[in-house]
């Protein structure tokens, strides 16, 4: 044993200089690592909180199954917080006020993110790949008075693009406007 343990010291004083570069490698390497994976935590959990206007014409639209509790026109939707690569749902029920059959119809416009500061922000291009709206309407014939029940779904796309556009212009919250017509049903 006594042996083993000079041979060690023997070692340690002829490697010094080995040593003390391969603990510099490691500290060096975990201060990095570290910095890089708290950078990654901060971009791959972003999340943002989004509003949503809601217009339009020949329907009326409520919060409830019962339609007693009117959505007005213009009033928002609060999507809540959305993380990148997640989805949130509202359900809505609308009821066609059309004197003809109609289809219904869904536009989204006005995407604007705002920062920290509240400042409006310039959407990224092609908005439609990194957030998109979409809801369950089947695009069946809708009578007048009929109740359709509605669930739209917001969804932030996970891509690396918009990771780093959202954490270059420091993105807090985002809007939309939710567009939905009628037009008439065509056999």
């Amino acid at each position: 044993m006594k042996n083993t343990l000079g041979s060690f010291v023997k070692f340690l004083r002829s490697s010094k200089r080995a040593i003390l570069l391969i603990t510099i490698t490691a500290v060096i390497t975990l201060i990095i690592g570290s910095m890089i994976s708290i950078w990654l935590s901060k971009v791959a959990n972003f999340k943002g909180r989004g509003f949503a206007t809601l217009e339009w014409s020949g329907v009326e639209a409520y919060w409830d199954e019962n339609l007693t509790d009117k959505i007005d026109d213009g009033e928002q939707i609060d999507w809540g917080t959305l993380w990148v690569g997640s989805s949130n749902d509202v359900t809505i029920y609308l009821r066609s006020l059309s004197s003809i059959q109609t289809n219904l119809h869904l536009t989204v416009a006005n995407w604007t993110f705002h920062n920290a500061s509240q400042i409006a922000i310039k959407p990224p291009e092609n908005i439609s790949n990194h957030m998109n709206l979409t809801w369950n309407y089947d695009g069946s014939p809708v009578d007048r008075g009929d109740k359709i029940p509605v669930t739209l779904t917001l969804s932030a796309i996970y891509s690396l693009d918009f990771v780093l556009y959202l954490t270059e212009n420091d993105v807090e919250s985002f809007s939309l406007d939710i567009v939905i017509q009628t037009t008439e049903y065509i056999t």
